[in-house]
C-alpha cells in the first residue's frame, strides 16, 4: 500500500506541478484513484488511517517548529482581528449553510471552521512562485494565516469538550482528542482549558530545559540518523503524552513540542533533518485523505459543492477584503490577502476527521469538503492572476500624485517589518559572527567549513576558571581538550613555565598520545574555555583527518619546542653554576 501511495502521489504530484497547480492536488487525486469509491485497487484503510495521524503530528509539529512570535507581532494590527474576524464570519456562513441543508448546529460548526481556514502550504508555494513571500503583503498574508492555525489548535482542544452539547459523543481519552465528562458544560471546558494550561505550562517550563539537553547529548554522537531519530522521539512522545496525561489532543502536543524546540539552538538542525520525515508523512496524510473522497458527490449534489466553493472563494475573499478595507490599509493588500486566503487545505482536513470521530459531521459534509479543497486549490492560481489584473487596472485609473487609500497605514506596518526583519537579521548575523570569531581565534579550525564549524559549536561545554584553579593536574586521564577563548593559563610541566594565552589550546597531546596527563594546568587570569570531552575529540577529528593531522604536527611542534627550551634552560643552569 506504501509503496503504491507513494508511487502514484509522485506521479499525479509531478503532473500537478507541470500544470502549474500545487503538488497537494496531485496526493488527493493519488488518494481518490487508491480509495474505496473507485474501481480498481483498494489500499488498507486502517493502516492509512494510522499513518495520517503520524502525518498529523508531524504537519503540526513543524508549524510549532516554524512559529515565529516576531513575525507575528510584525503584523498583529492586522493579521490578528482580521483573522479572528473571517474566521467568525466564514464559520458563520458555514453554519448557514448546513442549517439550510438540515444539518446540526454541530455538523454546521464543523463545516464552517473546515471551509473559514486556508493552506499554509498552498499558500507559501504561491507566494514563493510569485515572488510576494518578502512583500509587505505576502508577510500578511502568512501573519493571518498563523493566526488561523493558532486558533484552529484552540477548536481542536475544545471541540471534543463540546461534542457532546453539540449533538456528537465525547471520545474517550485513547483517541488522543481529550476524555469524556458527565458534568455539566462549564465544568467541562474548565477542565478541558485547565489540562491545557497545565500542559502548556509543563512544556514551557520543562521543555527548554529537558530538550536542549537531550539534543545536545545526541548531537554528540556525531550520528545524523540518532539526531534525526530523537526529533520524531520528542514529537511523536510529547504528543503521545499529552493525550495520555493531560487528556489534550496530539495536534495540540505535537503543536507545542515543536514550539519549545524552536527556542532551542537546534532548531535550524532539527528542522532540516526532519524536514524529509514530515514530507513524506504529510503526501502519505494527503493520499489516506484523497481516499475518503467519493468523487461521486460532484454528480450526486452539485449544488452542494459549488455553494461550497463559493463559500471558499468569494466568499471568504470578499469578507477578508472588507476587513482590511475596514482596518484603513491599502485596497491592492486586500486583494492579495483575499486570493491568498481563497483556498482550504491540511487543517480543514484535520477538523473534517475530528469532527467525523466525534458524531458531529456525516459523510456528505467530508465529501463536501473534499471537493472544496480540490476545487479551490485548483482555482487558486486563476484567482492570483484576476487579483493582480485588477490591481493593475486599479494603479492605471487612479490619479497621479495622489496617495491611495490607507497608504498611512502601509507605512506603519513596513515600518514594522523593517524592524522585524532587521532584528531576524542581527540574530542571524550574531550567529554567523559567532562562528567566524571561532576561527579567527582558533585558526586551525579554519581547515573545517562553516557548517562543521557549527557542529563543533554544539559540542563545545563552556566551562570557567578563576585565578589560581587547577585545571588540569599531572597523572590524571586525559579526558578533554580544552579552548582558551579569553585570559591566559599556566602550564607547569618538568620545573617549566609555559604561559598560554586566549587563541591557544591545551590538553590535546595526552587525548592523542592515550597517555595520563604529563603537567599541571592552572588558571593565571579569569578565564573563558571551550571543553571539547574526549569522545567528541575522537569521533570529530576521526571525521576531519586534516584536522588531526594538523594538531598531531602543533603537538609535535610544542614537544620540541618544550624540548628546546628545557635545554636551553639547563645549560644556563649549568653555565651559572659553573660560574
Amino acid at each position: 500500500m506504501i509503496a503504491i501511495a507513494f508511487g502514484l502521489a509522485f506521479i499525479f504530484g509531478y503532473l500537478a506541478d507541470r500544470i502549474r497547480l500545487p503538488p497537494l492536488v496531485g496526493y488527493l487525486v493519488a488518494g481518490v484513484i487508491i480509495g474505496p469509491f473507485t474501481p480498481g485497487f483498494v489500499a488498507d484503510g486502517a493502516l492509512a488511517a494510522q499513518l495520517a495521524e503520524i502525518g498529523v503530528i508531524l504537519l503540526m509539529f513543524g508549524v510549532g517548529l516554524h512559529f515565529s512570535p516576531s513575525d507575528l507581532l510584525a503584523v498583529r494590527k492586522i493579521a490578528i482581528p482580521g483573522a479572528v474576524g473571517q474566521i467568525g464570519l466564514a464559520t458563520a456562513l458555514g453554519v448557514g449553510l448546513a442549517w439550510l441543508w438540515g444539518w446540526s448546529l454541530g455538523a454546521g460548526l464543523v463545516l464552517g471552521l473546515s471551509l473559514s481556514v486556508a493552506s499554509t502550504v498552498v499558500l507559501l508555494k504561491a507566494l514563493e512562485e510569485r515572488d510576494m513571500l518578502n512583500t509587505a503583503e505576502g508577510r500578511v498574508a502568512v501573519g493571518w494565516l498563523i493566526v488561523e492555525d493558532l486558533a484552529m489548535v484552540l477548536a481542536l482542544v475544545l471541540l471534543p469538550a463540546l461534542a457532546e452539547v453539540l449533538g456528537g459523543h465525547a471520545p474517550g481519552a485513547a483517541e488522543g482528542h481529550g476524555a469524556a465528562s458527565d458534568g455539566p458544560i462549564w465544568l467541562t471546558l474548565a477542565l478541558t482549558l485547565g489540562k491545557v494550561a497545565a500542559f502548556s505550562v509543563l512544556a514551557i517550563v520543562l521543555g527548554p530545559r529537558v530538550v536542549p539537553v537531550i539534543l545536545t547529548n545526541v548531537a554528540r554522537t556525531g550520528s545524523r540518523e540518532l539526531f534525526t531519530l530523537s526529533v520524531l522521539a520528542i514529537a511523536l512522545g510529547v504528543a503521545y503524552g499529552s493525550a495520555v496525561l493531560f487528556g489534550v489532543s496530539f495536534a495540540l502536543g505535537a503543536f507545542f513540542a515543536g514550539v519549545v524546540l524552536n527556542e532551542s539552538r537546534f532548531s535550524h538542525k532539527a528542522a532540516t533533518d526532519s524536514m524529509p520525515l514530515q514530507d513524506a508523512f504529510a503526501v502519505l496524510f494527503f493520499v489516506s485523505v484523497g481516499m475518503l473522497f467519493d468523487p461521486s458527490i460532484l454528480l450526486r449534489d452539485p449544488l452542494a459543492v459549488i455553494a461550497v466553493v463559493a463559500l471558499i472563494v468569494v466568499g471568504k475573499s470578499l469578507i477578508a477584503f472588507g476587513i482590511v478595507i475596514l482596518l484603513r490599509f491599502p485596497v491592492g493588500m486586500g486583494l492579495a490577502v483575499s486570493a491568498s486566503l481563497a483556498q482550504i487545505g491540511e487543517f480543514s482536513f484535520i477538523l473534517v476527521g475530528l469532527g467525523m470521530s466525534l458524531g458531529l459531521l456525516p459523510e456528505e459534509g467530508r465529501d463536501l469538503v473534499l471537493a472544496g479543497a480540490l476545487l479551490s486549490i485548483t482555482l487558486n492560481p486563476a484567482v492570483f492572476a484576476g487579483v493582480a489584473a485588477l490591481r493593475k487596472h486599479l494603479q492605471a485609473k487612479r490619479a497621479a500624485g495622489v496617495p491611495p487609500y490607507g497608504w498611512e497605514q502601509f507605512e506603519q506596518l513596513q515600518s514594522s517589518l523593517a524592524d522585524a526583519r532587521h532584528q531576524a537579521e542581527e540574530r542571524e548575523k550574531e550567529h554567523d559572527l559567532q562562528i567566524q570569531a571561532l576561527a579567527k581565534t582558533f585558526p586551525v579550525l579554519s581547515l573545517l567549513d562553516a557548517h562543521e564549524q557549527e557542529r563543533l559549536m554544539m559540542l563545545f561545554r563552556p566551562k570557567s576558571a578563576v585565578p589560581g584553579e587547577r585545571i588540569i593536574r599531572k597523572g590524571d586521564r586525559a579526558n578533554a581538550m580544552y579552548f582558551i577563548s579569553s585570559g591566559a593559563v599556566e602550564v607547569l610541566m618538568e620545573g617549566q613555565t609555559i604561559r598560554l594565552g586566549a587563541g591557544t589550546m591545551f590538553g590535546e597531546m595526552a587525548l592523542l598520545s592515550g597517555q595520563r596527563r604529563n603537567a599541571d594546568v592552572a588558571a593565571v587570569d579569569y578565564c573563558q574555555l571551550q571543553v571539547l570531552e574526549r569522545r567528541d575529540f575522537n569521533q570529530f577529528t576521526a571525521r576531519h583527518p586534516a584536522l588531526r593531522t594538523a594538531l598531531i604536527d602543533m603537538a609535535a611542534q610544542r614537544r620540541k619546542m618544550n624540548q628546546q627550551d628545557a635545554a636551553t634552560d639547563e645549560a644556563v643552569a649549568a653555565s651559572e653554576s659553573a660560574a
